[in-house]
């Protein structure tokens, strides 16, 4: 016989609620944390590893994962050229590294890594360079360091069919920021250029390369005068030889603000501009916006600060140099020095004036520009598009990973593929009918110059 009681079942909620009334109810926040507390710490730690590791891949711009969903088979190089473009036609279409695929090397799958490590990595072979001090019509002191051909064993010079020492080709390079030749990626493209048959002379920036200032003036990021007097004394003292640049960084930006200035009277073959900040205007505003573009302009803020204190009295004569010392940014350098030194009304005004964007489209040699998307230095916001387009002496060539002008390459991460891509283009272009038609531009010039001096010469006799 079942016993059945006449006691109702207590549901849990009336439980609850009884024990909301005799003040015994426990707080779910207390349970959640009691239980939490019977969590392992080693899971805690894992997590903690786990959100570390996201921050550091999202801050760094890592995109190795990226990289395996695509085999690791690189991405192609985007070109943006007028329709008209010899140069594209002629010579960068025969360039097969920019018509193939850029990988970055897998464990620099990242910007700042390879734009951070790109001097520590960078191992070249030891060589020295012969060093011309060129007197500039200011007074001024510019270190031309050469490295010839012949001073680079393994050269064998095979360009264009002949082995002519008349027609080695003579390849300028302007170095970044605060780099001169002694900096590892110079010395690198330096030493590969040479060992392709070029010769090469770098032109380090008045006060840099351990040379004084001897004139009341220094270089800043907008100075392109000095280049120009340099190109026109190596083609005066070199009048047959086939002059080139390559620009790197500030020096590419340098470059272009002197092609774009001197127009056609530009006595160069061709030229490479290499991760140009194009308009620092626009590059000011960059480095203000994330953590390690405020932490670039930091770094480079104290490099400038360091060049300057090599010509601490000259800086002080020209400039604010309380305010150099105070200096924490690019454009707190620059406000107390080349702002000051050149008469500018605002910072602004001098960042605007320094820009090469504002004259692409007066160029008139070809000139292939290369920069990268993730760029963590030069944001490719600044990038003229529209005016390359317009101008069909240009090819600008853009990857979506290479840093800072890095571009890392091969699992050893031992070469650069930059370098390799203006050998290669380079090479091309001196093979291509272009070069002659260069020199027989500069001929017709050289002739109607003297034409025109002969006239005033003329004149003058008259006069008298």
């Amino acid at each position: 016989m079942l016993l059945r009681s006449d006691q109702p079942t207590v549901s849990t909620d009336h439980r609850r609620r009884m024990e909301s009334a005799t003040g015994d109810f426990v707080s779910p926040y207390k349970l959640l944390f009691r239980a939490l507390t019977l969590i392992p710490i080693s899971h805690y730690l894992l997590i903690a590893f786990f959100v570390f590791i996201v921050f550091v891949y999202n801050l760094l711009e890592i995109h190795i994962l990226q990289d395996i969903i695509g085999g690791f088979g690189g991405g192609h190089v985007s070109f943006t050229f007028n329709s008209s473009c010899d140069l594209y036609r002629e010579v960068v279409s025969k360039c097969h590294l920019l018509h193939g695929r850029y990988l970055a090397t897998p464990w620099l799958s990242s910007p700042h890594l390879q734009t951070i490590l790109l001097n520590v990595l960078i191992k070249t072979p030891i060589f020295n360079y012969k060093r011309e001090l060129f007197r500039t019509s200011d007074g001024g002191t510019v270190a031309l360091d050469w490295l010839m051909n012949s001073g680079v064993s393994e050269t064998s010079f095979e360009m264009n069919g002949t082995n002519s020492i008349a027609d080695i080709p003579l390849v300028i390079v302007i170095p970044g920021l605060t780099s001169d030749s002694k900096s590892p990626y110079i010395r690198k493209i330096a030493y590969s250029m040479a060992k392709h048959g070029w010769n090469v002379v770098v032109s380090n920036h008045r006060g840099l390369g351990g040379v004084p200032l001897t004139s009341e003036c220094f270089y800043t990021a907008g100075k392109s005068d000095d280049l120009g007097e340099v190109v026109n004394h190596l083609h005066r003292t070199q009048p047959e030889t086939p002059i080139y640049a390559v620009g790197t960084s500030l020096g590419a930006n340098i470059l272009v603000k002197y092609l774009g200035e001197d127009g056609v009277n530009v006595p160069l073959v061709g030229a490479a501009a290499i991760s140009n900040p194009w308009d620092l205007l626009i590059g000011d505003r960059f480095f203000t916006r994330a953590i390690m573009q405020r932490f670039y302009n930091r770094v480079l803020g104290n490099s400038l600060k360091g060049a300057a204190k090599l010509h601490q009295e000259a800086y002080a004569r020209l400039s604010d140099w309380e305010g150099i010392e105070k200096s924490r940014t690019i454009r707190d350098f620059n406000n107390y020095s080349a702002r000051i030194a050149g008469n500018f009304d605002s910072i602004d005004a001098f960042h605007r004036w320094a820009s090469s964007a504002r004259l692409v489209t007066n160029v008139s040699v070809p000139l292939l520009c290369l920069n990268a998307i993730d760029d963590p230095v030069c944001t490719d916001e600044a990038i003229p598009w529209d005016e390359c387009r317009k101008n069909k002496n240009i090819v600008l060539a853009t990857t979506q990973h290479g840093g800072h002008i890095a571009f890392f390459e091969g699992i050893s991460g031992k070469s650069l593929w930059w370098i390799r891509v203006v050998e290669e283009y380079l090479s091309n272009l001196h093979a291509s009918s272009m070069r002659k038609q260069q020199m027989q531009k500069f001929k017709d010039l050289s002739n109607e110059t003297l034409q025109f001096e002969d006239s005033l010469s003329q004149d003058k006799k008259k006069l008298v």
